[in-house]
């Protein structure tokens, strides 16, 4: 069955994560205690409040030891590697997760580059992300990791497919692009200085977008029965003064053209907290593999 005929539907993300929990559970019964995942954040805002209530949660569902750490705002850099450094040495740590956004004096490359690679849960490490060109896609950022997951849903068949990637982020869109070419497909990627993104879109069998403009992406710009990955996240005001979370992607216009389109929130969201569940589960197997426990 070709892209065009597909039918038209919601891309929901529940089953996807269900079904990476389920391994991710099937592996810890059989593994034991794995170790803890240390939470970074610096300084402290609400939106990271969110994101380390929702790791926490499931990783205590899951049994994997959570410690949740908030170093005050005013830390040094060098201080932050130090305390990195001691958790790369300690056998008790299995990951490091480090929250953003980090204070302006705090350069978040130099604090990812410090997760030794083997500890690096998010995937965000250089050398991690480095990895990804060399068709290692096992231990990679979890959104991109998630919108991937998001495509496989589909069953279509990735090899050969055409997809264009809205977005070129250092932390989704350029990781979504290399591990989209290690599964076989030809990647195009639109970014600001592109002069026609729905020329490019309109031809490919999946889009994704992630820049953070809500409804960006219309109807116009997506070819019939094509899959749509919304990565966008942003609140937006309704007249009477209330808030809503909506996508990059004008959902409601874009679901009558498209073979998929995932929701939000509903879609990528709930994906990207399980991958970061699998990372653990796949950086506790290479630690073993490499003799560290």
């Amino acid at each position: 069955m070709s892209v065009t005929q597909l039918d038209r539907r919601h891309l929901f993300g529940a089953p996807v994560r269900k079904k990476i929990l389920d391994e991710v559970r099937a592996y810890l019964q059989t593994a034991g205690p794995i170790g803890k995942l240390v939470s970074i954040s610096i300084g402290g805002s609400a939106e990271v409040s969110v994101y380390i209530r929702n790791q926490a949660r499931l990783a205590a569902e899951l049994g994997i030891k959570f410690d949740q750490q908030c170093w005050d705002s005013n830390i040094s850099q060098d201080t932050c590697k130090a305390r990195i450094q001691d958790m790369n040495d300690s056998s008790g740590v299995l990951g490091v997760i480090l929250q953003r956004p980090l204070p302006e004096h705090i350069n978040v490359r130099s604090l990812q580059s410090a997760i030794h690679p083997l500890k690096d849960v998010e995937g965000m490490n250089p050398a991690s992300i480095g990895n990804i060109v060399y068709s290692d896609i096992a231990l990679v950022p979890c959104t991109a990791a998630a919108s991937i997951e998001m495509i496989k849903a589909t069953k279509l068949n990735l090899e050969g497919l055409e997809v264009v990637m809205i977005g070129h982020s250092e932390i989704v869109g350029r990781p979504v692009a290399m591990m989209l070419m290690a599964e076989g497909a030809t990647v195009t990627v639109c970014h600001h200085m592109t002069r026609s993104v729905a020329m490019h879109s309109r031809r490919a069998d999946v889009v994704l977008v992630a820049v953070g403009s809500p409804h960006l992406v219309g109807a116009e710009m997506i070819k019939p029965g094509a899959a749509v990955i919304d990565i966008g996240i942003n609140q937006i005001r309704n007249d009477d003064g209330t808030t809503k979370v909506v996508g990059d992607v004008d959902t409601a216009a874009v679901t009558e053209v498209a073979g998929w389109v995932t929701p939000v929130p509903g879609g990528v969201g709930p994906v990207t907290v399980a991958i970061l569940m699998r990372n653990a589960v796949v950086a506790h197997q290479r630690q073993q593999k490499n003799g560290w426990l």
